[in-house]
């Protein structure tokens, strides 16, 4: 899946401006949300477990086709949580912007995307991945575990800026 360029707007307008600024010109590009992704050697995955509890871990993610990717071990707590309801949020910290990402993350399936994600784990990382029969495995650890990928649909975000006071919101049209 390729994510389409989102509508950025300002999170807050003239009536809810104190403390915040609603200068349009701060309204920050997508292409930085994505600078700030791709930089992040790691960011938090929140999902929701089952009786709504709410679950949050450090993930390392990459970047395929403009949307976040992750990957976990199907029996962890976020696997089981996302296979109960794929509603997930990522939050990225960076020098100049914070970041939340607000979507559906759903197990990437077929060789082809496989060996996307694991390509961009690889050269993002270093951590390689074997595809075989469709599973994802991790060699380098006895046993060779199973992995799963997931990506993480982009349904809304926002960004803060470095001041505290500008923030936009990207809004993804979703058909």
């Amino acid at each position: 899946m390729t994510v389409d360029t989102p509508v950025a707007e300002l999170l807050f307008q003239q009536e809810d401006a104190t403390p915040f600024n609603t200068d349009v010109a701060t309204v920050k590009p997508w292409s930085q949300a994505l600078a700030c992704l791709e930089s992040a050697h790691k960011c938090w995955l929140s999902t929701v477990g089952p009786g709504g509890r709410p679950h949050a871990a450090p993930v390392m993610s990459v970047l395929v086709g403009g949307a976040p990717c992750i990957a976990s071990r199907p029996s962890s707590r976020k696997s089981r949580n996302l296979a109960h309801n794929p509603r997930a949020v990522i939050t990225v910290s960076s020098d100049n912007l914070d970041l939340v990402v607000s979507g559906e993350a759903h197990q990437v399936s077929g060789d082809t995307a496989l060996r996307r994600v694991a390509a961009a784990f690889a050269t993002k990382y270093g951590w390689t991945f074997a595809i075989r029969d469709g599973r994802v495995h991790d060699d380098s650890l006895p046993g060779a575990p199973q992995y799963a990928f997931y990506e993480v649909s982009p349904v809304r975000a926002f960004g803060y800026g470095p001041d505290g006071l500008t923030a936009t919101r990207w809004r993804f049209n979703r058909t």
